[in-house]
């Protein structure tokens, strides 16, 4: 049973910082991407950040390149989100996701987490 669990969402100001996780087990992650995408209320879901299967390439949406970092610890089954100078826009359930059919950018996700909710307030 493949499972992605989301954590370290809340509820935090505009110009602050939080760091996503999310924990996979089931199997090893090392040989995909992982990324992550966010929904907005009332909006579409979105791609956020991809990044290759050792960690050497990542790609960021325009919305939050400058601002976010993706990150992955193999050795943990763990991704990582580092969210800086959050704004209200920000404001989403973020998802966590892996793309068995990918080592480079998540393209077509196979796994999601169960999402986390991230609030900035203005």
């Amino acid at each position: 049973q493949v499972q992605l669990v989301e954590s370290g969402g809340g509820l935090v100001q505009a110009g602050g910082s939080l760091r996503v996780s999310c924990a996979a087990s089931g199997r090893t992650f090392s040989s995909y991407a992982m990324g992550w995408f966010r929904q907005a209320p009332g909006k579409e879901r979105e791609f956020v950040a991809s990044i290759s299967s050792r960690g050497g390439t990542t790609y960021y949406a325009d919305s939050v390149k400058g601002r976010f970092t993706i990150s992955r610890d193999n050795t943990k089954n763990t991704v990582y989100l580092q969210m800086n100078s959050l704004k209200p826009e920000d404001t989403a359930v973020y998802y966590c996701t892996v793309d068995k059919g990918s080592r480079l950018v998540v393209v077509d996700p196979d796994y999601w987490g169960q999402g986390t909710q991230v609030t900035v307030s203005s």
